[in-house]
């Protein structure tokens, strides 16, 4: 049981963080096209959706840990 609960968390942790760096990325992007002068490279945007990632997964596997242990 404990094998499935790793997997749940697992896919949980993973889908959580990529849509939490999609909005990162969409608001990123926003903030970038409404000024005349560009404040954020491609690089930049990329950077931070890569810390954004590492951040929301550390957070979101501990969240999905609890959840999934109660409810398993």
């Amino acid at each position: 049981m404990d094998n499935k609960k790793g997997r749940y968390v697992l896919i949980a942790s993973i889908a959580s963080s990529v849509l939490i760096c999609a909005v990162f990325m969409l608001l990123a992007m926003l903030k970038n096209s409404r000024l005349t002068t560009s404040l954020y490279t491609q690089v930049d945007i990329m950077a931070g959706m890569i810390f954004v990632f590492i951040l929301s997964f550390i957070v979101f596997v501990s969240l999905w840990s609890g959840k999934f242990e109660k409810k398993l």
